[in-house]
């Protein structure tokens, strides 16, 4: 066949594979399968939202000033507020990965993540023609030591997940000794998309960084707690030089007009988040204890999403997951992990992860 040849790498690159939203024989489902919010959208997003539908016809601030103010506004590092020329929006934190490797890596460079990261990073790493490389993790959590061993003179960024996609965090201070060990030339990006439901003392989502250094960028999402996924909208913090690079390579108008006016709404209903963190921590507790009580392991989390191990060859991950979609409970294989053994729970509401633990108690019976 012949045609065009894209870089080498480009080919090496898996198809994203998104968390099952069907199951054959039922017309609705239990969607536990893509750490969604549990308690939907702030009203106030889906309000704002709404009235930009007269606007439809209108190109989106590119800028979106409104949208960073408001993000500064909320957010804070070292009891100040963050600067809005300090901050980026994108079209989902994915956007934001994607431009950072793109602007800092190429043909020859290392993009460095622990085993368990964020998939994006590996796969932005080999659009780029740049080399990823995976450090082994401790405890389901990336390895301060191991990733720091792995730095060479051809890494060019480190991401960590913090929390990790395996539902784990790295304290403040591992956090702070990874940053230190890396050499001024080397970027640090810390990818703290679930950092909302995060309600651990030690815990740093890397913004008191950012505001220290000149190697350091934060990034977040509204795809979570803020329950935005289908506007598809994310954003970072970082130093004035990294933003400016951000910002010439991005495309003019990447985030929609009504995506911007319900980010804004949203991040300004932090209420809205409280409410979220709460149920949060209540139905992820009880969804550790039911699988607890039911004899399966799993990996004690921090965010939106329990982990539970299926290493018994008669009782497979892949079983219990075809299983509880026959009873049209969704819920998250982790192959694109390296966690075959392993399946990924989001919490839901309560009767969502109690049909959920209904199921699996069939399946193991």
């Amino acid at each position: 066949m012949s045609g065009p040849t894209p870089r080498e790498g480009v080919l090496e690159i898996p198809m994203y594979v998104p968390g099952r939203s069907r199951a054959k024989g039922h017309e609705r489902v239990v969607k536990l399968s893509s750490n969604e919010s549990a308690l939907g959208t702030s009203d106030e997003a889906v309000a704002a939202y709404r009235a930009m539908a007269g606007e439809l016809h209108r190109y989106p601030d590119g800028a979106a000033a409104d949208l960073r103010e408001a993000i500064a506004r909320v957010h804070r590092a070292g009891g100040n507020a963050l600067d809005p020329e300090n901050i980026v929006c994108g079209e989902g934190s994915d956007e934001i990965i994607h431009l950072l490797v793109a602007a800092y890596a190429g043909p020859g460079d290392e993009v460095l993540h622990s085993t368990h990261g964020f998939v994006m990073y590996r796969l932005s790493a080999l659009g780029v023609g740049a080399t990823p490389v995976a450090a082994p993790e401790r405890d389901w959590t990336p390895d301060v030591d191991a990733l720091l061993e792995r730095v060479t003179e051809r890494t060019r960024l480190v991401f960590v997940s913090n929390p990790n996609p395996t539902g784990t965090c790295l304290p403040r201070r591992e956090l702070a000794r990874l940053h230190g060990g890396l050499p001024a030339n080397v970027m640090l990006a810390v990818d703290a998309a679930y950092a909302e439901y995060v309600t651990r003392d030690d815990y740093a989502s890397g913004i008191e960084l950012v505001g220290a250094a000149d190697n350091v960028v934060m990034t977040r999402t509204f795809s979570k707690a803020y329950g935005l996924a289908g506007l598809r909208l994310g954003w970072c913090y970082g130093p004035a030089g990294v933003v400016e690079v951000l910002n010439r390579l991005r495309g003019p108008f990447n985030v929609t007009a009504p995506a911007q006016a319900a980010g804004t709404a949203a991040v300004e209903d932090q209420a809205f988040i409280e409410r979220a963190r709460r149920h949060n921590e209540t139905w992820r507790g009880w969804i550790q204890d039911e699988l607890r009580h039911l004899g399966v392991p799993y990996i004690p989390s921090v965010t939106n999403f329990v982990c539970a191990e299926f290493p018994d060859e008669g009782r497979t991950a892949a079983a219990a997951i075809e299983h509880m979609a026959r009873d049209g409970v969704l819920v998250r294989d982790m192959n694109a992990y390296g966690l075959p053994d392993h399946v990924r729970i989001t919490v839901g509401l309560e009767e969502e992860v109690r049909a959920m633990a209904r199921s699996l108690k069939t399946f193991l019976e």
